[in-house]
């Protein structure tokens, strides 16, 4: 999937929507917007109504939820 960023600063990240920062990282809208309601995740900016952030920071947020989720599994016994 090609990465079209809603927002382009100039020597700075790339600024993208909700639904695209989902996708970048492989999880749904209601997911990103989880984060960003538990505090996970901070919005960047804003284009119109739309929330935009950094696809860091969502890949940050990605590498987190699945390190929590690897550190709540036990060993069968």
């Amino acid at each position: 999937m090609a990465r079209t960023p809603s927002r382009l600063l100039p020597g700075g990240p790339f600024l993208v929507t909700g639904a695209t920062a989902a996708a970048e990282a492989g999880v749904s809208s209601a997911t990103v917007r989880k984060w960003v309601q538990l505090g996970r995740l901070t919005a960047a900016g804003r284009q119109g109504r739309a929330h935009l952030f950094r696809l860091e920071d969502v890949f940050a947020a990605e590498r987190a939820a699945r390190g929590r989720a690897a550190r709540g599994r036990t060993a069968p016994g």
